[in-house]
């Protein structure tokens, strides 16, 4: 998937250089992206995507997977509003709704 071999950049840091393959139409939506947002470079804007994903991780598989599935619950209608829930459980919400 990827081969790592060093690289010396303008500003005397080396840097290993990897290779990734991709469809061609998914260089196609990368390339699109990466210049409508303004970026110089395709690899440049590889080296954010991948810099941003390292720094400010957000959903791990599993989570996407209970998030999907939630969707479909709800559009598949098989989820509970708060006063069915209520309702169904007989539950007091005097002291909540005081507190909010």
């Amino acid at each position: 998937m990827s081969d790592a071999s060093p690289t010396k950049p303008s500003d005397g840091d080396e840097r290993p250089q990897i290779n990734v393959r991709v469809t061609p139409t998914f260089l196609e939506q990368i390339d699109d992206v990466w210049q409508g947002r303004g970026f110089n470079s395709r690899s440049e804007y590889i080296r954010h995507v991948l810099r941003d994903s390292v720094e400010n991780p957000t959903f791990d598989r599993d989570e996407l997977s209970a998030l999907a599935r939630a969707e479909r619950e709800i559009r598949d209608g098989e989820t509970y509003s708060r006063e069915e829930i209520i309702d169904e459980f007989d539950l007091d919400t005097t002291e909540s709704s005081e507190e909010e």
